[in-house]
């Protein structure tokens, strides 16, 4: 089975968010795609199979599925219009979550992803404990995403992973106020799905971008992930959607022999 690793939201590899995209002849059981995404030990591993005029997608971190991930969709979509489809400009997934398109234009893919609600909650002291600052607001999703002081050091931020992972949302994605350059900075963290730290993450945007549209009031969010690796997200938020584009890069090809 043919497998690739592609570094996402970025155009040089060692860079952006890396996601391996399998493409096996048939699905296989889901004790399988777990036992190879453990094996990657990448934040996400997808798996895609043709089916009629769409493509099935599986996405998998080390400790569980997902319903659906933005980079690793968007790792699926550059191997699908590189090998498989590479007349097309538009492709679907179908995931758990729904129907994804994604188009390219040139080297930028697009893919459209369902938007969180955001709600407003209490800062709590268990935040603050895990952050080690005291954010300026909390907000629920899927996700819980904390909005820092702007002189909060997001890049030098060292996690107290324990302890994040005791906090409440499927992940954790802590933000703050760009610099001109950059709408918004953020990094996300997701140690209760196996991943310390999500160096890009596109389904944390669809809270994150939600979040900076509505308090700067327009729709397009240029997003900067201040991970180690790096990575920026070109976002345009919708009602129920956010749409986002960005470049991939393959780092690998090879077999996986099952």
């Amino acid at each position: 089975m043919k497998q690739f690793i592609v570094d996402t939201f970025t155009e040089k590899v060692f860079k952006g968010n890396p996601a391996a995209v399998c493409l096996p002849d048939r699905l296989l059981t889901d004790d399988l795609m777990l036992a190879i995404a453990n094996e990657n030990n990448l934040s996400e591993t997808a798996f895609i199979v043709k089916d009629r005029d769409k493509y099935i997608l599986r996405s998998f971190t080390p400790e569980e599925e997902v319903d659906f991930c933005g980079h690793a969709t968007f790792a699926a979509a550059y191997i699908v219009f590189l090998i498989l489809e590479r007349e097309e400009d538009t492709i679907y997934f179908e995931t758990k979550s729904g129907t994804l398109p994604v188009t390219r234009k040139g080297d930028i893919y697009n893919v459209d992803l369902p938007a969180f609600e955001l709600e407003k909650i209490a800062v709590t002291g268990e935040m603050v404990e895990a952050v080690g600052a005291r954010p300026k607001e909390a907000y629920m999703g899927r996700d819980l995403l904390l909005v820092m002081e702007d002189d909060f050091d997001l890049t030098g931020y060292e996690p107290d992973i324990l302890k994040i992972r005791a906090l409440d949302g499927t992940m954790l994605h802590l933000t703050k106020a760009g610099d001109g350059e950059y709408d918004c900075f953020s990094r996300s963290f997701a140690p209760k799905l196996g991943v310390d730290e999500d160096p890009v993450c596109g389904s944390g945007h669809c809270h994150i971008s939600v979040y900076w549209a509505q308090k700067l009031n327009k729709p397009d969010i240029l997003a900067y992930q201040a991970s180690r690796r790096g990575g920026i997200l070109d976002t345009h938020v919708a009602p129920g959607h956010v749409n986002l584009s960005g470049h991939a890069v393959m780092f690998y090809r090879g077999d996986i022999h099952i």
